[in-house]
């Protein structure tokens, strides 16, 4: 990429001089000999950086500086000033410009303060289109909601978002769109300038927690030749989305509750106060509450974080959500790989809702991308999911030593099967009773005994 500088300077001499080392830098120049005309060109060329005389004729650098940056407040500018004007070149730095040199100036130097500049702004340009990814990606016309539990979801989860410091405790199955729910609650607030740091608390090892956290000083242990610091401070004016908390142990839960009781902390092996504000989104898949009772996590930690809480269904209970997902994925990597399976044969879309989906989303998404990768055609079929059901044929239809169903070696939870076997009956009926009951083999007044004791609302 080749950056743009607009020179402005009323001498000529200074001008052509500019002109030719920052041509030779293989930057693009612009000049302007004026400040007015340094503010229409600034508007007209959207330079990366503008490089001024404090001394112009007219409007002087200072007031057009101060007037480009009332439309682009990010302008980078360095100021040039005759030497021994400090006070202007002080008054040019509050003005915004990021630095300033005194005439005449050492050309090495101003390549060297240039080039420095301008890889802050190139960094600082990929932050922002990284951000603005992030947050086309979890723009709600690209979120599957149809059923109503996950929009129920969606709605608590924009309530919350309108505050900018109430932490947040998301609970749900692996798969389930937690991350992408602590995503919406960030990029639907005014944090959403401010970074998005996430971390998996299940996958740091116990005694590396602290320090991928709170950072560290040079010398603090064995291979910290400087210092580093954590996901709290990289989080300063932004969210910390703590994934799998449940996962933290005992002692890295004393930490955390003290963080978050005093809003401060230490990197490790240092006794500087960090003070951050950091918003804290947590998510488990795992019930705290149960943790708790059990002594595997802290009581006052659980209060902490447990202030507005979200509790995200498995797909078992919104199945309506599986084929426009399943379609999704179609889409994507039916593009990513050149292919064109993009519709879904009716037995197929019987088996997908059939199916368990332990893993929810993610699992419907590997589902897909495998089966678009390995198969062709334009459309999935029944026969593309057979893997699915490894010990049957898609949808149970093949015998296995004669029964419809085969018992897993680690055995099963029966009122589990039953409640799941009676949403894909109604799933599969359009949530007729009737033909529900058919097809489960019950009457009625059986099928409704059952909606009732599994709390199945109709």
């Amino acid at each position: 990429m080749t950056h743009k500088i607009l020179v402005v300077d009323d001498d000529q001499t200074i001008r052509m001089i500019l002109e030719k080392v920052l041509t030779n830098e293989g930057y693009a120049v612009v000049s302007a000999i004026s400040g007015e005309e340094a503010v229409a060109l600034a508007g007209r060329e959207q330079p990366d950086l503008i490089l001024m005389d404090i001394g112009l004729p007219g409007m002087d650098g200072i007031e057009a500086l101060a007037q480009i940056r009332k439309d682009d407040p990010d302008m980078a500018a360095v100021m040039i000033t005759a030497q021994g004007s400090i006070a202007s070149a002080v008054a040019a730095m509050k003005a915004g410009a990021k630095n300033y040199v005194t005439k005449p100036f050492n050309t090495d130097e101003l390549r060297l303060l240039i080039a420095e500049i301008l890889e802050t702004v190139r960094l600082k340009r990929e932050v922002q289109i990284l951000r603005n990814a992030q947050r086309e990606s979890i723009d709600l016309d690209r979120i599957i909601v149809e059923s109503q539990a996950f929009k129920r979801i969606i709605h608590q989860a924009q309530r919350i978002a309108q505050s900018e410091t109430t932490t947040v405790l998301i609970e749900g199955e692996s798969g389930t769109g937690k991350e992408i729910i602590a995503r919406l609650i960030h990029y639907r607030n005014s944090r959403a300038e401010g970074p998005f740091v996430p971390i998996n608390c299940g996958a740091i090892p116990r005694d590396l927690v602290e320090s991928e956290l709170f950072g560290y000083e040079k010398g603090a242990f064995t291979g910290a030749t400087q210092h580093r610091i954590g996901k709290f401070e990289a989080a300063d004016g932004g969210t910390l989305f703590l994934d799998e908390v449940g996962e933290l142990s005992p002692d890295n839960q004393i930490k955390l509750l003290r963080v978050l009781e005093e809003k401060s902390f230490c990197r490790v092996g240092g006794n500087k106060n960090i003070r951050v504000d950091v918003r804290i989104l947590a998510a488990t898949n795992c019930d705290l509450s149960q943790a708790v009772e059990s002594g595997h996590f802290r009581e006052d930690l659980y209060y902490r974080l447990n202030v507005a809480v979200l509790q995200i269904p498995p797909l078992r209970e919104r199945r309506e959500d599986i084929i426009p997902l399943v379609t999704r994925f179609l889409q994507e990597f039916s593009g990513a790989f050149g292919k064109s399976m993009l519709k879904i044969h009716p037995d197929a879309e019987k088996c997908l809702l059939a199916y368990g989906w332990k893993g929810n989303v993610r699992e419907i998404r590997n589902t897909v991308e495998r089966i678009v990768l390995l198969e062709d055609g334009d459309t999935l079929r029944a026969d593309h999911l057979d893997f699915l059901w490894p010990d049957q044929k898609a949808g149970g239809s093949a015998e296995t030593e004669g029964h419809a169903f085969r018992l897993p070696a680690q055995g099963i939870v029966l009122d589990d099967l039953n409640r799941d076997l009676v949403l894909q009956a109604l799933t599969l009926t359009g949530g007729n009773q009737v033909r529900a009951a058919k097809l489960l083999g019950l009457s009625r007044g059986t099928l409704r005994y059952r909606l009732d004791k599994y709390g199945i609302k109709v």
